[in-house]
């Protein structure tokens, strides 16, 4: 199984947004020596709790530290840009840094107020053209628009022999089928929807095509949220946190802080403390918890049941040296081996 990250740049309690940037930057580094198979961040706006806001800056500093792991977007949110923008953006990452380029992309929202100001057209109500965006993306990359187009006389790749990898990122069947119809890979959020996993991850699986798109084409990824410890109850432990922000974010929205297991210890009532972390009577958690064999059980069960060969992991943890331990304990778990040489000196 490969075992991949998707990095939040979570800004650590007491802490500030540059050391939680220049902390995901070092986690590609640390996740390439441990064997990590991709970094992907995240694009998250006026949020209090994660700094990642612009994922193609910290993909170029992280390519540029690094020498095997793939490096990408988790996703960029498509329905905010220009789609000609995002391919000259990761056209340009892949030229410098070729063959490990991640392209994710998604929708979402950041809230109204930001969802506003990211808009460049603020007159015209925003359209739901997700899937043709994504088209337009491709053709940029294939040079495919048809005779005629205005813009076929573009060509953003002259002098860039090769592509990003493209996936979709989504957590229904809708977005399923949409990256298996492009021949596009397709990475699921089980964090936000982990009832529908199997199902949509399957729906990839039997309606992909050929990869017209790449190596990425016919492949899934599962994304789950996963803290590993040295027991099982200290994972439980430091879980708290993350229960805690979401609920947090609930109330207060995005000026929400990470807080620290003694926080949440007190902001969480008892049935929050000992929500399952496992799979229990048949349903899947949203937020796995547990030993290096416990979580690795818990990884391998998932990955037999939606037929995918990797794993994308998301972790919220307030303490960094808790959040770097639990990747090392994973990667352990899973016996990921790192590539060698991990990294040039240079």
């Amino acid at each position: 199984m490969k075992l991949s990250l998707v990095e939040l740049a979570t800004v650590a309690p007491g802490g500030d947004k540059p050391q939680a940037l220049q902390g995901a930057v070092n986690a590609a580094r640390q996740a390439e020596d441990l064997g990590y198979h991709r970094i992907w961040y995240a694009e998250h706006h006026d949020a209090a709790s994660a700094a990642s806001s612009a994922p193609e800056i910290l993909i170029a500093l992280a390519a540029r530290t690094t020498s095997r792991i793939r490096v990408g977007s988790g996703a960029v949110l498509l329905n905010h840009y220009s789609p000609y923008k995002v391919a000259e953006t990761f056209l340009q990452l892949e030229a410098l840094t070729p063959g490990r380029i991640d392209l994710g992309l998604g929708r979402a929202t950041a809230g109204p107020v930001a969802d506003f100001a990211l808009r460049r057209d603020r007159n015209t109500p925003p359209a739901d053209d997700f899937e043709l965006q994504v088209q337009e993306v491709l053709a940029h990359f294939d040079r495919s628009f048809p005779p005629g187009d205005v813009f076929a006389r573009l060509n953003p790749t002259a002098g860039i022999p090769s592509r990003p990898q493209v996936w979709i990122l989504g957590s229904s069947g809708t977005s399923a089928l949409m990256a298996a119809e492009l021949g596009l890979g397709y990475a699921f959020a089980g964090f936000i929807n982990p009832g529908g996993a199997t199902r949509g991850l399957l729906r990839h699986g039997a309606f992909a095509r050929s990869a017209a798109h790449g190596p990425a084409g016919h492949r899934g990824i599962l994304a789950v949220s996963a803290v590993v410890a040295d027991t099982d109850a200290e994972a439980q432990r430091l879980n708290w946190s993350r229960t805690a922000l979401m609920a947090r974010l609930a109330r207060t929205g995005a000026a929400a802080q990470v807080p620290t297991v003694d926080e949440a210890a007190r902001e969480l009532t008892p049935a929050e403390k000992d929500a399952p972390t496992v799979i229990t009577d048949g349903r899947w958690p949203r937020q796995i918890a547990g030993s290096p064999t416990t979580v690795r059980d818990q990884l391998e069960q998932m990955a037999k049941a939606t037929g995918v060969e990797e794993v994308m992991v998301q972790d919220i943890i307030a303490d960094p040296g808790a959040r770097a331990h639990s990747r090392a304990l994973l990667a352990q778990a899973l016996d990921v081996i790192p590539a060698s040489p991990a990294r040039s000196s240079s």
